[in-house]
């Protein structure tokens, strides 16, 4: 069977378990506690970058979220997360790499910035033009693919997801706003959201991580 090494406040293995679930993927979840488990010498075994998550399918190894939808999406077909046509497929892949490369970096500013700082300014006028990028993409339709729920609204789903557990708001943008409220009504992103106190949790770990990154750092 399939394991997913996952903790449950991290939305890279969020994107993961929620893509697991649409897909119907039967798996053996494993918690990895961000308080050290993933400096444990098992687990850097399975990612020497001490991140989730990482899955390993019949003794194959996985990490990197992206990569990770990737591979179940070949191995596992049906239900379908890519379509086949070249504009939707391509349309599916831009969207998750804008996600990650431009939005998610600038939600974690957004996040832990004070408002009236410049970096946290400037990473709402860049969401903003994220947005309005979204919202051309997506058109009339329901999912960034098309009809149907692809890997691109699983990325951009769960990287929003931060921003509006952290107040942003969404209904300047209806035609994104009424997408996002269609993913949050299905089954496995209710089975996967955060409550106010795990995301918290999440808001702590991350300023904890990043200061012993930066400690880390200073030393070399």
């Amino acid at each position: 069977m399939l394991k997913f090494y996952y903790n449950k406040r991290s939305p890279m293995a969020r994107r993961v378990w929620r893509g697991l679930l649409e897909k119907q993927i039967e798996f053996e979840p494993i918690v990895v506690n961000l308080n050290g488990d993933q400096m444990a010498p098992e687990y850097l075994e399975l990612n020497p970058f001490h991140h989730v998550p990482v899955i390993v399918d019949n003794g194959f190894r996985v990490i990197e979220s992206l990569a990770i939808l990737d591979y179940l999406e070949a191995k596992y077909p049906a239900p379908a997360l890519i379509p086949k046509e070249p504009q939707q497929k391509a349309t599916v892949k831009m969207v998750q790499l804008v996600s990650s490369n431009e939005l998610l970096p600038k939600a974690i500013s957004f996040i832990f910035k004070e408002p009236d700082s410049p970096i946290y300014i400037q990473a709402k006028q860049h969401i903003h033009t994220v947005f309005q990028f979204f919202t051309t993409t997506l058109g009339e339709n329901l999912y960034f693919g098309g009809e149907t729920l692809s890997l691109a609204d699983i990325v951009a789903g769960t990287d929003i997801y931060l921003l509006a557990k952290s107040g942003f708001n969404l209904s300047e943008y209806p035609k994104l706003n009424d997408w996002y409220e269609r993913l949050m009504e299905r089954e496995a992103w209710v089975h996967t959201q955060l409550s106010t106190e795990e995301f918290e949790q999440f808001k702590r770990v991350f300023l904890i991580i990043q200061t012993r990154k930066i400690r880390q750092a200073s030393r070399t």
